[in-house]
């Protein structure tokens, strides 16, 4: 939509410069292609009125598709939805998870290796207390898990103190981050509906 705004005619274009998405979206439903006389800038407003009614479109069916899933998890994992950083689709992503591999989740350590956040000893030969992060694990529980700890370190005081005095102890900001991980998979797994 953008691009279509960019090269426009001119009177158009200028309508549409600047706008927001939010904004380009809203102005470019409301085009009425019939009544430009120009077929250049007819078609470009069918275009674009075209492009805004989709979108609109589908961001009520996302809409309406969020409110079920809430509804679901408010249902299934009240606890888990009530965790500090866990919204609707971290929450969704995680059940999924838990729920694709029932099998797996014998013990909270299962569940950490699962999502790929158990610690691997890194080191060889002399060095040790070195870790690296797991590399296997359900890839979409793992990023659920990073974007609690984000949001933990960005508004809640205590996980950002203690992020702040791990990296001033000399750990890296990657390695504070796979700790955090381990903590928030044993804080969900607790969390989990059973059965």
């Amino acid at each position: 939509m953008r691009h279509l705004g960019y090269t426009a005619p001119d009177q158009l274009h200028c309508r549409l410069k600047g706008l927001s998405v939010t904004a380009l979206v809203t102005e470019s439903a409301r085009l009425r292609p019939s009544r430009s006389g120009d077929p250049l800038t007819a078609a470009t407003k069918a275009s674009l009125a075209s492009l805004a009614h989709r979108v609109q479109a589908l961001d009520a069916e996302i809409a309406e598709l969020d409110e079920k899933i809430e509804s679901l998890l408010v249902a299934t994992a009240p606890d888990l939805l009530a965790l500090f950083g866990v919204g609707p689709d971290t929450a969704a992503t995680l059940l999924v998870a838990a729920g694709d591999n029932p099998d797996r989740l014998h013990s909270e350590a299962a569940w950490a290796h699962m999502c790929g956040v158990s610690p691997v000893p890194a080191g060889s030969g002399k060095t040790s207390g070195h870790h690296r992060h797991h590399l296997g694990g359900d890839r979409q529980a793992n990023s659920a898990l990073w974007r609690i700890v984000m949001v933990r370190i960005a508004h809640d005081p205590e996980t950002r103190a203690y992020f702040e005095r791990r990296v001033k102890e000399g750990r890296t900001k990657r390695d504070v981050i796979r700790i955090l991980k381990r903590y928030v998979a044993r804080e969900v797994y607790r969390h989990l509906p059973r059965g």
